[in-house]
């Protein structure tokens, strides 16, 4: 049997002493070194030391949100990896989506996700959709120093709001500035790519599935013009992933539904290699 007298007796004060439910702020003033925006680099840029993630796009429709993301992480002019994942759950409702420097930005994502579940047992309940993208705003700031040597962290955060009950998309800057998008949005250096597509696609009525469609031909334009954005590789069988949010939860699509999808549209540009036509109307 647990001599819980002798448990409590190793344990430091803080750690049995109620407080902040933020976990970012209790690691923060018990181990300071631990935060990824806490770590000191020599002087000048490093932003050639690490492997940078690219191209997320999100998508939004009635009674949800999609989230995707292409598989490639370069290094200068390197492909470091072809099959990176850049989609994570930051919760049961919500997910975040990587671009930057690929190393910081996935321990990020880790700190987030056990802020949020940290949040959730202290408190009883769970974050309100604003709430979730604040707290990721304030780990973004907190990176700071390292986006100013070159190892900057701009995620992509959507989800579904339990409250309003509709899908919403929160991109950020480097010092923590958080902005509500509308419709879809895309970050990473396939960006600026992926939302001219998405501006010819979406539709207001488009469901779950046919935001995927629009989602992957996004990352596929983007991969067209973009080097370090990485298109369906047919040989290995890599494709983006893809998370659906909605009121069931959020939901990674399987490979196989993901590639039966991007087979298609490959299809489809072998007929019309610029991609469908928008109207005109």
């Amino acid at each position: 049997m647990t001599d819980f007298r002798q448990l409590d007796a190793r344990l430091p004060a803080a750690y049995l002493t109620p407080g902040s439910s933020s976990f970012a702020e209790f690691l923060g003033t018990q181990a300071p070194e631990l935060l990824p925006g806490r770590r000191s680099l020599p002087e000048g840029s490093a932003a050639g030391l690490a492997p940078h993630g690219t191209t997320i796009v999100a998508t939004t429709f009635p009674g949800g949100v999609v989230m995707a993301g292409d598989r490639r992480a370069t290094m200068g002019n390197v492909i470091a990896q072809r099959d990176i994942e850049k989609v994570f759950a930051a919760d049961e409702f919500s997910a975040v989506g990587i671009a930057g420097t690929a190393g910081l930005a996935v321990e990020m994502v880790r700190l987030f996700q056990t802020e949020l579940e940290h949040y959730e047992k202290i408190e009883g309940t769970t974050l309100s959709m604003d709430g979730k993208a604040n707290r990721l705003a304030a780990l973004i700031r907190s990176n700071l120093g390292m986006a100013m040597q070159g190892l900057a962290i701009v995620p992509l955060f959507a989800g579904y709001d339990l409250s309003s009950g509709l899908g919403r998309i929160f991109s950020y800057d480097v010092t923590g500035g958080r902005y509500e998008e509308t419709a879809f949005h895309a970050v990473g250096s396939g960006s600026l790519f992926a939302r001219g597509s998405l501006k010819k696609l979406y539709r207001d009525d488009l469901d779950a599935e046919e935001c995927v469609t629009a989602a992957i031909q996004a990352l596929y334009d983007a991969a067209d013009d973009d080097s370090a954005t990485g298109g369906p590789d047919l040989t290995r069988r890599i494709f983006p992933v893809v998370a659906v949010i909605s009121g069931e939860g959020y939901r990674r699509m399987p490979d196989e539904e993901v590639a039966a999808i991007a087979d298609r549209v490959i299809n489809a540009r072998m007929r019309r290699p610029d991609g469908p036509a928008a109207s005109l109307t």
